[in-house]
């Protein structure tokens, strides 16, 4: 079994909860890695060395089919973690240490050893969670990019955008305000439920559809089955307006048609 340790600068670590990971991969013979960010704050605050045999960069690499992703951290150091898988399917634990915890749901106090003893005993329950894909022309030619939480498109400047959608190539809505939040179940309780969308049950099957201040009394969240596609056209006064996927900005220029659909794979998360 090996243990893969993800954190990320801004994370508030402690010596004691760093001892306790590292005593409990000693006790149950764990092979480990850690990632490059995260390597210099644990031999600053305990002394022990990590060699260049057990530090990961981005991207991850290859790893283990026998392998676990333990994050220290907040919800947004999950997600990053998540991202470094590349689409391994491998089980991922959050420790909380940080403001939120929706996803995050192992408690730091006194709670560490015991996730390492259920690693250990093969004792570890996942749950499967859908992912977006989005392909588009991001600046860099047509590319894909993947969202555990949602897909964000929001306006540049003070101008407001209009993003006209597709499901199925048939024609929903033309969104005016200040964007739209396309999202999985699993991001349904972080941005989109802020601006009034629907909390949906990881097991739905389901997508979201929830406008950013829109310019209209009418507009309301749309629930939509996961396997349909969602296209979208986006018209901005500034000529440009952003895309965000999991809180990862990128400037798209106007015009760009983004394609939304289930990823292939889905994460495990514990």
């Amino acid at each position: 079994m090996k243990i893969i340790l993800f954190s990320r600068q801004g994370v508030v670590h402690t010596a004691g909860d760093l001892h306790q990971m590292f005593d409990a991969i000693a006790r149950f013979g764990f092979d480990y890695a850690v990632n490059e960010e995260f390597a210099p704050q644990i031999e600053r605050l305990t002394g022990i060395s990590i060699d260049a045999a057990h530090r990961y960069g981005r991207p991850m690499g290859p790893q283990p089919a026998e392998s676990v992703l333990v994050c220290y951290g907040g919800d947004g150091t999950l997600l990053d973690g998540i991202h470094r898988l590349g689409g391994a399917e491998i089980p991922v634990i959050g420790i909380n240490s940080g403001h939120l915890g929706f996803l995050t749901s192992v408690p730091r106090n006194g709670c560490i050893g015991d996730v390492f003893e259920l690693i250990a005993a093969g004792k570890l329950e996942c749950q499967p969670r859908s992912m977006l894909e989005v392909t588009g022309d991001f600046g860099d030619g047509i590319s894909t990019r993947y969202a555990v939480n949602e897909v964000v498109i929001q306006r540049q400047g003070a101008g407001m955008i209009s993003v006209e959608t597709y499901v199925n190539d048939q024609m929903v809505a033309t969104y005016h305000g200040d964007g739209l939040i396309v999202s999985t179940p699993t991001g349904s309780t972080a941005y989109s439920l802020s601006v009034g969308g629907p909390v949906m049950v990881p097991q739905s099957g389901t997508i979201s559809l929830t406008a950013v201040a829109p310019h209209s009394l009418n507009v309301r969240p749309i629930v939509l089955r996961d396997d349909w596609e969602i296209t979208l056209d986006v018209e901005s006064r500034s000529h440009n307006f952003w895309v965000s996927v999991d809180g990862r900005s990128e400037t798209c220029r106007e015009g760009t048609r983004l394609t939304i659909r289930r990823a292939e794979y889905f994460i495990r998360i514990v």
